[in-house]
């Protein structure tokens, strides 16, 4: 399908003064109750003083690919009503802009709801998700999209070939962009195949990840610019995520442009109805127009009158051989540092443990050489968590993208340990390029306790044949913290000495009100602390223990006393903890 191409507008140095002045009216002319932040996100929208990029990955989400330039209009949205307006008023300047097609909308809404509860950290408004799809393409071309949020046709990009853009060659062999020969942003949200592979998201359930769905495009924008651990509410927090989208102060001025715009109010209209921007950012640019036909010669016109003498033949006139100009042989482009890549080899990586839960003190780094074993400086490295494992890096991706550094090297994010133990794989290639990867292996620990206690020290008696009117509740530490998620095992046993299940006494019942003596799979919870289930007590009396045993080896006996009503009791110490 071919790429949607805006009409072209000449974009000059007027394009970021335009913008500041259209943030810093866009501010000045707020409705009355309409707060622009803490952050003063207007102000900072100066060219002058956004912050470079951070993201690993300077090429962005979209290869900083083209975008829209339209800025949206100086007025509110939802302007105070007139005493002298009524009905069929035409709708006040700026209205029409402020209208979102109502399946995109809905997209960058359910995206907004899914991180306020997978990443409530990161604060993401939805309204940045409208800023970014409007300069992305237009809310998906003014919502030409089916009811499953599918475009009806692709939005592409240009290649990225280098021909005034970036070079990005294939890394998808054509599967998104139909491009097997380079890289080119796809859908409503514009991603770059390689970024895609790892951002990209299911957003409407129906099991695919496509690039051309706005709700899985939405989605997967919206968890790409909470990765890092951005606070989107903090002004630097937001101008970096917007940037590493596309790392451009140009770029973040006109999407901050639209985030005001949009928070001051919008509206639903229906899919198809809204309009497409004319203005581009790469008007003008080696490149960047749709290729031309060329047109055929017109056929030459018949004299009206014939010649009326024929000149006598003559002989046609010697003509010197002449010596064939000499041919330029075409010139090969240098290869660029990652066609050098010959292998991967390791930076350097310490041995990688964690507990579950907890962050690896140590990080992976991978170098890129050429079979000289010489670095290489600015290359993408991909860093994946291979298989079946909750274990994650920073920001809970499974795939971070790094460019190796004047020395060929690229340091991964932090990984941050799941829950699931045993043995987790990382896997370091070239993006861009068929190398053989380097697998890491990092080793995720179960929890320990390195101590546990009851909560309190009431003593725990029952009648024979009756139910103790106490649970058994403990807390697990370990280094004097609170050990959350913790396994445990609680054994009612034969003796101090004899950690064998006893067979008469105080018993647990399972599902089905049959008497157990062994509970395995208990976790302690976020402070710490395990409450066993109701405990019972068969004919038997005398004293007996509970021995509950944690994760890391720190184990509590716990006496229970099983007396008739009208024995002499004299409970004797209700438990003791023991390392």
């Amino acid at each position: 399908m071919a790429p949607h191409i805006g009409r072209r507008l000449r974009k000059g140095a007027a394009t970021t003064a335009v913008a500041a002045a259209a943030v810093a009216a866009l501010s000045a002319s707020q409705a009355p109750g309409v707060a622009v932040g803490e952050q003063n996100r207007a102000g900072a929208a100066d060219a002058h003083s956004a912050p470079e990029a951070t993201g690993s990955d300077q090429g962005g989400a979209t290869g900083n690919s083209p975008y829209y330039t339209d800025l949206p209009p100086l007025n509110s949205p939802n302007p105070a009503p007139s005493a002298s307006a009524g009905a069929g008023t035409p709708l006040a300047q700026g209205a029409a802009e402020a209208g979102i097609p109502a399946t995109v909308l809905d997209a960058y809404k359910k995206a907004e709801a899914e991180l306020a509860a997978s990443k409530p950290g990161c604060n993401l408004p939805w309204q940045l998700l409208a800023a970014i799809g409007k300069v992305e393409s237009g809310h998906a071309r003014g919502g030409q999209v089916d009811a499953n949020g599918r475009t009806t046709s692709a939005i592409l990009g240009p290649q990225l070939d280098g021909n005034g853009f970036a070079l990005i060659k294939d890394t998808d062999n054509g599967e998104y962009d139909g491009n097997s020969s380079y890289d080119q942003a796809v859908g409503p949200m514009q991603f770059i195949p390689s970024t895609w592979a790892w951002a990209g998201r299911d957003g409407n359930g129906d099991g695919l990840k496509d690039p051309n769905n706005v709700y899985d495009a939405a989605l997967a924008a919206g968890h790409y610019l909470c990765r890092n651990d951005w606070d989107l509410s903090a002004q630097g927090d937001l101008d970096r995520a917007i940037l590493s989208y596309n790392n451009s102060r140009e770029y973040l001025t006109t999407v901050l442009s639209w985030l005001e715009y949009y928070r001051k109010g919008t509206h639903e209209i229906p899919d198809g109805t809204g309009g497409v921007p004319s203005g581009r950012s790469d008007d003008g640019r080696t490149g960047s127009t749709a290729p031309s036909i060329p047109s055929l010669p017109s056929t030459p016109s018949r004299p009206s009158t014939p010649p009326t003498t024929t000149p006598p033949p003559t002989a046609p006139p010697t003509t010197p051989p002449t010596t064939p100009p000499p041919t330029t042989p075409p010139t090969t482009p240098p290869p660029t540092p990652t066609d050098t890549v010959d292998h991967l080899a390791d930076g350097g990586t310490a041995k990688l443990t964690a507990r579950a839960g907890e962050a690896f003190t140590k990080k992976i780094s991978t170098k890129a050489e050429t079979k000289a074993g010489k670095a290489v400086g600015k290359v993408r490295i991909r860093f994946t968590v291979v298989g079946d494992s909750d274990t994650v890096f920073t920001g809970g991706e499974s795939v971070a993208t790094v460019t190796t550094d004047a020395s060929g090297t690229a340091v991964a994010p932090t990984l941050q340990a799941g829950e699931k133990t045993g043995e987790v794989v990382i896997r370091a290639t070239v993006v861009g390029r068929s190398v053989t990867g380097l697998d890491y292996r990092a080793t995720v620990t179960e929890r320990v306790a390195d101590a546990v206690v009851r909560t309190d020290d009431t003593a725990l008696t029952c009648v024979p044949g009756g139910e103790f009117a106490d649970r058994v509740e403990v807390r697990a530490t370990y280094k004097g913290a609170a050990a959350e998620k913790v396994g445990a095992t609680a054994t009612l046993v034969t003796s101090a000495d004899d950690a064998t299940a006893n067979t008469e006494g105080p018993f647990f019942k399972d599902a089905e009100g049959n008497p157990v003596r062994t509970l395995t799979g208990l976790v302690t919870d976020a402070k710490g602390v395990l409450r066993l289930p109701e405990l019972y007590a068969d004919d038997t009396e005398g004293t007996f223990l509970l021995k509950i045993t944690t994760a890391g080896g720190a184990t509590l006996t716990v006496e229970l006393t099983v007396a008739a009503a009208d024995s002499p009791a004299s409970p004797s110490p209700s438990a003791s903890p023991s390392a």
